[in-house]
């Protein structure tokens, strides 16, 4: 048997496993995936482990993502460019980083919003590590304008600079004439519920499409908001499925069944 595990710190509650475990048993293949917590200070000595035999490869999560890099023997393109790495592939003791999150966004955001970023006008909410992966992909995909806004300002420039964007000065002028406002920050999630990354002044426009990169719970408070303006409002969960479909074929060689990993993320999101 083959495991793949998920590292990171803290865990908590995760939905992965039953995703992926119900594509294994869908292909019947006999593949196993686990919960692994690794604290920042037992990364080094862990990822050397990894490197074993009936290991076929690992997803990684907060706060591993960008200090995992140098620990690999090799990065893609695209995960060296997002600054990222969410998926290791375990090639015979080799281990080679990529980057599912932002094709796994897009791949979302094409097939579930309908939304085709060409020539429009995107708002992200968020500078971190998802937002840059956001803002790459979306200008990989011919953006006309990208806009950043985050709370730290210089987090914000530095990003808007990297993607020849823009920073938020006046949101609600930016959002007003916004196609996509996408939310790449962690406000909103559980167990804080109750939290909305936007002021409670901001209005949005019913053609505007809401992308909610949280998707725990399934309805966040920002999706709510965005129905009560007629907005088309997507959860994030779609990008949970197609990020891990993507490392599913990476781990496996075969093409990931994302219809029954829709299904059990749910089952299990809603449990």
């Amino acid at each position: 048997m083959k495991t793949v595990a998920l590292i990171g710190y803290p865990l908590g509650h995760s939905i992965s496993p039953a995703m992926h475990n119900a594509a294994y048993k869908h292909l019947n293949i006999d593949f196993e995936y686990v919960l692994l917590e690794v604290s920042p200070e037992n990364l080094t000595k862990k990822i050397d482990g990894l490197r074993a035999a009936n290991f076929a490869g690992f997803n990684v999560t907060i706060p591993h993502k960008e200090a995992i890099l140098p620990l690999l023997d090799e990065i893609t393109d695209l995960a060296r460019e997002i600054g990222a790495v969410n998926a290791v592939c375990n090639q015979g003791g080799k281990l080679v980083g990529y980057n599912t999150d932002g094709p796994g966004f897009i791949e979302s955001l094409k097939e579930d919003a309908k939304f085709n970023p060409k020539g429009k006008n995107c708002v992200i909410l968020g500078a971190g590590g998802a937002g840059r992966a956001v803002a790459v992909m979306l200008k990989k995909n011919n953006a006309k304008k990208i806009t950043i806004h985050d709370a730290i300002a210089e987090k914000a420039k530095s990003l808007a600079s990297f993607v020849e964007g823009n920073i938020s000065n006046n949101l609600q002028k930016e959002i007003s004439t916004a196609d996509l406002l996408v939310n790449a920050s962690p406000i909103g999630m559980h167990p804080n519920i109750n939290d909305c990354p936007l002021p409670d002044n901001i209005k949005l426009h019913n053609k505007i499409v809401l992308y909610d990169l949280v998707y725990n719970p399934y309805e966040t408070k920002l999706l709510k908001l965005a129905k009560n303006f007629k907005a088309k409002a997507i959860s994030g969960l779609g990008m949970l499925v197609r990020q891990g479909a993507l490392a599913f074929t990476i781990f496996t060689g075969k093409p990931a069944p994302t219809n029954v990993m829709l299904k059990a993320a749910k089952e299990a999101l809603l449990a």
